[in-house]
């Protein structure tokens, strides 16, 4: 099934840019053990990507996550995914805009606050949009059970317990809010971005062999 050119050419460089080596990739190589190990249990979990604001780092894992899976798959999804935090937020728009660049067609809602943003990915009819919004682990769109993915430090520490959890994958990645209003801004979102694409196109690679 077609994804959209620029998100297609974009996860091919992403995944040949960020294919894990060393360190990296017995860390990466270890967490997929672990979520196969879970799946040996509940062979179909949902997975929630989770950082602390639900902003920017768990809404790109949990896009090129999705992304991965319709493209190794054919286009059928066995697996439901969805974003979370420890608080509400909103998607930020550095993490849209940056989506955007990449390839994605978004709609804005209009919104303020906490907007849910449609992300069109794919150019099969029918396929539906992924959903982007700020959420906490205990919102109706988190379905249980789940092997949940922490995408920052923080929210690793901080939430030590996730209810209805099969495992706690931990795969973290540095905040490009570090960049926010400089004139690196929207380069270390794109490359975050990239190298979120590439990993999660190598785990996910994997556990849908």
């Amino acid at each position: 099934m077609p994804l959209l050119p620029g998100v297609a050419t974009f996860l091919t460089k992403a995944a040949e840019d960020f294919y894990p080596t060393g360190d990296r990739k017995a860390h990466l190589d270890a967490e997929i053990s672990r979520m196969r190990e879970a799946m040996s249990n509940d062979p179909k979990p949902s997975f929630v990507f989770v950082c602390t604001h639900n902003s920017r780092r768990s809404h790109f894992t949990r896009i090129w996550a999705g992304v991965v899976q319709y493209a190794v798959t054919g286009g059928s999804s066995p697996f439901m995914m969805e974003s979370a935090g420890t608080e509400v937020t909103a998607c930020n728009e550095r993490t849209v805009a940056s989506l955007e660049r990449t390839g994605f067609e978004v709609v804005h809602p209009g919104e303020t606050g906490n907007p849910r943003y449609l992300c069109r990915f794919a150019d099969e009819a029918g396929t539906a949009p992924m959903k982007l919004w700020s959420k906490t682990l205990d919102d109706a769109a988190v379905v249980r059970p789940l092997i949940a993915v922490m995408t920052c430090s923080d929210a690793d520490q901080n939430c030590p317990i996730v209810p209805g959890a099969l495992v706690r994958a931990r795969i973290t990645y540095n905040d490009p809010k570090s960049s926010d209003d400089t004139p690196e801004e929207a380069q270390t979102y794109d490359e975050r971005s990239a190298q979120i694409a590439g990993e999660m196109h190598y785990v996910f690679s994997r556990l849908l062999a």
